[in-house]
């Protein structure tokens, strides 16, 4: 600090204590008053040598703050380390936790838990479980004996407590999505006009599946013969073909890919008819406003169509509306026929790795037939209905996609002949995909083993039929006046749900999943939830400037150690901590901190 002296119009000068310091933001060298002093003409009528002393003075205050800012460590060189030693804590997790603040889930859990006569804080092992599935994910054992990663002391409960905990989350589950819905919006806005919905499964690791207790009419039922929710953990369609059982969620996210709610349902049933539940529920809980909903073309089904956008006859439709991924090989042979016909138009456009393409589509509106179940007053089965409804098809080609499809192929032919040459190779699993290209092929019911004595061939008309469609790819929907490029880019923004599924089993090691009652699955998944909402929100607040994998890798290198008592040392500093900075008002750049400092930073 130093002495300024400036010279006013009058003659007279006036003093004042200055500081240069750098300013980040402008990324020069600045300066700024520390204190006004006074006029001269004033300051001599006190002191002899006005400048001289305010000159000291300055120096005084330079050195009080040197003392203020700096300390003296006395290290002891023989000291040693004990067996199990840490000192080194997280503090990254605090951005986390101030969202987690935001949505003031702290008072939803001493809402729920009020008259509950726990000796645990079910808030305090939210947090936890919910903290450490984004940064240091692993059993509700590992995450336990592991709490002291994080700087903040995760105390006052045992594991026997994390379990018991489960239970209240479980049971709390569904508004808890619904408050943390509501709660967002102050984080940012909340587009639910386009959402969009798919389902994915998580494995467990365990050779059996659950076997539920039937009543006479098949319903699941528990050792009392009530009625209760069937048990989650079946065998059922798999991506990489694994035996384990797995359970299923169906996600639905908003028009800028943020969580909206989830659903969990067993893992042996056709995620077909788990969409509209969890419709029906955002529709009654969360906001009744006109939905489109997104979604591939395996949830492309008669009854999903017309459950949501009926006949779709009216000039001004208020229900809620579709866009439905289409598949071209299975479709009917009019569709296919109008497919390879004449009628594309070219348009240039950006794909998603930014690149400009050429957009070759054409579309039409199209009265299509559907075979649809009704339920009947009276009917425990429901009844076929035949409706015709309008609704736009578009279908366009693409090189990319082009390549891709031959290229898989010809890996499924290459095995197929390999299957041919070499039967007791492969089973029914193994020859998952390949087999399809073989005629004559069979399996044995119990083993799965490929059925010996059979002509097998190569499918070469299969294959010829397939090469036809090979780049088209088609979206249908219910809004007629929807553009082919907006129809695209809306469905495109499906991937965003897609990344969220890869964020949760990657990043967040949300599987094999450990827990085995329904209620602990229930819970497990709930913090699965909640970490994809909070990294999801830090996303948007960082204006999706970076990826969310090196978000978390740098929230997981943002930690300290411990220097004495009192004092802590931060090791890691890099552009997405500066953003974090900026975004959420904090001081993240300081090397040294005091404990007090943190805690108030991470208000425990």
């Amino acid at each position: 600090m130093y002495l300024k002296k400036k010279t006013e119009a009058n003659g007279d000068v006036y003093l004042s204590v200055m500081e240069k310091y750098y300013d980040r933001s402008r990324k020069t060298t600045r300066e700024r008053t520390v204190e006004g002093i006074g006029h001269l003409s004033t300051l001599q009528k006190k002191y002899d040598d006005p400048i001289a002393y305010f000159t000291q003075y300055a120096k005084s205050l330079t050195e009080k703050k040197k003392e203020e800012t700096s300390r003296t460590f006395t290290i002891d060189m023989s000291e040693k380390l004990e067996v199990g030693s840490n000192d080194t804590r997280n503090v990254g997790y605090g951005i986390l936790k101030a969202l987690y603040k935001d949505l003031e889930l702290d008072r939803f859990w001493n809402w729920k838990t009020r008259g509950k006569r726990t000796q645990f804080s079910t808030d305090q092992i939210f947090k936890l479980l919910t903290f450490s599935r984004t940064m240091n994910p692993g059993s509700k054992k590992y995450t336990l004996d592991n709490k002291d990663f994080f700087f903040e002391p995760f105390d006052g409960f045992s594991l026997d407590d994390i379990y018991h905990a489960l239970d209240i989350i479980a049971e709390n589950q569904e508004a808890l999505q619904q408050w943390i819905f509501e709660h967002s919006k102050k984080i940012c806005k909340r587009d639910l006009s386009v959402s969009y919905f798919d389902c994915t499964n998580y494995y467990f690791d365990i050779s059996h599946p659950d076997v539920d207790e039937l009543d006479e009419e098949g319903n699941p039922v528990d050792k009392s013969g009530k009625p209760t929710p069937a048990k989650y953990r079946k065998r059922g369609p798999e991506k990489n073909h694994r035996p384990d059982p797995i359970i299923e969620m169906g996600l639905l996210t908003d028009r800028n890919g943020i969580p909206v709610a989830y659903d969990l349902f067993p893992g042996n049933e056709s995620e077909k008819v788990h969409m509209r539940p969890i419709i029906n529920r955002v529709k009654n809980e969360f906001d009744d406003c006109r939905v489109i909903y997104v979604a591939d073309r395996g949830l492309n089904t008669s009854d999903n169509i017309y459950w949501l956008n009926g006949d779709n006859k009216s000039d001004h439709n208020d229900r809620d509306g579709y866009v439905y991924g289409q598949s071209v090989r299975g479709a009917d042979a009019e569709f296919k026929a109008w497919v390879l016909g004449k009628g594309y138009k070219s348009d240039q456009v950006t794909d998603e790795d930014g690149e400009i393409i050429t957009f070759r589509h054409k579309s039409r509106i199209y009265p299509k037939v559907l075979h649809v179940n009704v339920t009947k007053p009276g009917r425990k089965k429901p009844a076929k209905k035949t409706v015709k409804i309008d609704q736009k098809q578009m279908v366009y080609y693409s090189d990319k996609y082009a390549k891709k499809q031959k290229a898989d192929r010809e890996a499924m032919i290459a095995r197929a002949k390999d299957l041919i040459n070499y039967p007791k190779k492969y089973d029914r699993v193994t020859s998952k995909g390949s087999a399809a290209y073989v005629k004559n092929i069979a399996f044995d019911k119990n083993t799965g083993e490929i059925v010996d004595g059979k002509n097998l061939e190569l499918d070469l008309d299969k294959i010829r039929e397939e090469e036809k469609y090979d780049g088209y790819y088609s979206i249908v929907t219910s809004e007629l006046k929807m553009s082919d490029e907006e129809m695209r880019q809306v469905y495109r923004g499906l991937a965003q749900i897609e990344a969220s599924f890869k964020v949760t089993k990657t990043y967040f090691a949300s599987r094999p999943v450990y827990v085995w009652l329904n209620e602990h699955i229930e819970a497990h998944f709930a913090t699965c939830f909640l970490a994809l909402v909070l990294i999801r929100l830090l996303e948007h607040k960082l204006d999706y400037t970076f990826p969310i994998g090196r978000i978390l890798n740098s929230l997981k290198k943002y930690n300290c150690t411990h220097l004495d008592a009192n004092n802590w040392q931060f090791t890691y500093f890099d552009e997405i901590i500066e953003a974090c900075g900026k975004a959420f008002s904090m001081n993240l750049d300081s090397k040294y901190r005091k404990q007090q400092e943190i805690q108030r930073m991470l208000r425990y």
